[in-house]
């Protein structure tokens, strides 16, 4: 039987303001907070709220029938508890159905799978504990940024336990073979994979309001007869996009919506059910090894990193940034840790793309990739110099990394010395209130003895005056009878 898993991406960038060479030592703000509330405020609005609300009402007409899930990054739902928090609180209702999954992926939704594998673990870690604090469950299936994947890249995910792993269809890794089997690993054959049709996933986040595209208008009933009329042991189809899809890329008053909402109605007349990734990787069996060698995406006609990696000044940016890794990791401050997270977003290197792209890019601010680099690179030299003043720039990063460590487990025997002291006082006071009570029933029975001894005694003095009394009368009777 034919399954549909249906996935959406969350995410949202935080804007950069300009920032200027001389504002380097001096401002160690990055962010355009008014871009921020307008720019989410409004995609909650055109699109999240009205895709999460017809979500919701397709859940509430087929029951269990209808699944789908969601990754989060963890920058973008910080944005949204900002500026959005309905949106938040609409995923939690969402999740109270138990007909929607939440997957893993980096917190910053950045690129540290290609520099740091201890980065990107920790990056990945923050993001579940995250989803399992609002939605109570720690994912178990990775999606990580824009569909990246390698081999090492899956290696790295499996020894994390995930069971599962999303990423893209791609032609020049799949060649004949089809997208719509189940694969694993090579290198960690537990590690299964889920492979985007591109195709099905294009139609509707790319070409759906496309009055030119040869498939236009699509409908519902035809789009699910192409799944029904796949082979028949091809049995999952993946069909992933952003959420912004549906009302941003494809307008509302495309009927995307309408769209959307009739895919169960279609799909159950055809016997096609729906599935959750995890339901996917926990039912169905791998057909096979995936060969990845070098890294792939989802973006761009190449499918590969090179929308972000492609030029001299988004690698030199790339490894500026990731030279302070370890040393941000060993550091572990907070206000370093969050602007860390804002800069690591893939989107800051997107910005500086020289290539073409099918899909159009919105630069904001920036005239240019240059000039999205020069404003980068700004900020990126204060962040850098402020990272670097936190310990001497003369401690390597071992020597740092021992340093913190020594001083941790210092902290660590501080801390367990002082919880003895304080168990130690704890049971001294309880130790002396024993002692008290002790004393406070020894002086009762003091007193009760006291007390019993008195009354033993007047007993006593009162029998020998009764006794002597009894004595002196006959006493005196027998002198009377003499007389």
């Amino acid at each position: 039987m034919k399954t549909i898993c249906l996935y959406f991406e969350i995410h949202q960038i935080v804007h950069l303001k300009r920032y200027r060479f001389f504002d380097i030592g001096t401002d160690h703000y990055y962010y355009d907070d008014y871009e921020n509330d307008r720019s989410i405020g409004e995609i909650a609005e055109r699109s999240y709220m009205p895709a999460l609300n017809a979500f919701l009402d397709m859940i509430k007409e087929n029951g269990d029938y209808f699944k789908v899930a969601f990754s989060l990054s963890g920058v973008g739902l910080e944005q949204l508890e900002m500026h959005a928090p309905q949106v938040i609180a609409k995923l939690q209702e969402l999740n109270d159905t138990g007909c929607v999954e939440f997957l893993a992926e980096p917190y910053s939704h950045g690129l540290s799978s290609l520099a740091n594998d201890e980065c990107f673990i920790a990056d990945v870690r923050r993001q579940m504990s995250k989803m399992e604090e609002y939605f109570g469950k720690r994912p178990t299936v990775l999606r990580n940024s824009s569909l990246i994947y390698s081999d090492e890249i899956g290696n790295v995910a499996a020894s994390m336990g995930f069971k599962g792993m999303l990423t893209e269809g791609a032609k020049h890794v799949l060649g004949w073979k089809s997208p719509h089997y189940v694969y694993n690993c090579c290198q960690a054959p537990g590690l299964k994979l889920l492979l985007r049709d591109i195709g099905l996933s294009d139609d509707i986040s790319l070409r759906f309001n496309d009055s030119d595209w040869e498939g236009y208008p699509l409908f519902a009933d035809n789009y699910v007869n192409r799944i029904a009329t796949l082979p028949e042991d091809e049995q999952v189809i993946n069909i992933f996009m952003e959420l912004l899809a549906l009302g941003i890329s494809q307008p509302l008053s495309s009927n995307i919506l309408e769209f959307i909402k009739a895919l169960p109605r279609c799909a159950r007349q055809k016997g096609i059910t729906f599935s959750t990734p995890s339901e996917v990787c926990g039912r169905m069996n791998s057909v096979g090894d995936l060969f990845v060698p070098d890294t792939l995406s989802w973006v761009d006609e190449e499918r590969d990193v090179s929308c972000w990696l492609g030029n001299p000044m988004q690698r030199e940016a790339f490894d500026k940034l990731y030279s302070i890794a370890d040393r941000v990791r060993i550091a572990n401050d907070p206000r370093i840790n969050q602007d860390w997270d804002y800069l690591q977003a893939s989107n800051n290197f997107r910005f500086m793309t020289t290539k073409p792209s099918n899909v159009g890019l919105d630069r904001g601010i920036y005239n240019s990739p240059f000039d999205a680099f020069t404003n980068y690179m700004n900020i990126l030299g204060d962040f850098i110099n402020r990272v670097n003043s936190l310990y001497p720039e003369e401690i390597d990063n071992d020597q740092l990394d021992s340093l913190l460590t020594t001083i941790k487990n210092q902290g660590d025997e501080i801390q367990v010395k002082d919880n003895e002291i304080v168990r130690l006082k704890t049971r001294l006071t309880k130790a002396q209130e024993d002692v008290d009570k002790l004393n406070a029933k020894l002086e009762k029975l003091t007193e009760k003895k006291t007390a019993a001894a008195k009354t033993t005694a007047r007993k006593t003095a009162t029998s020998i005056r009764k006794t002597a009394t009894k004595t002196a009368k006959p006493a005196a009777e027998k002198t009377g009878d003499k007389k």
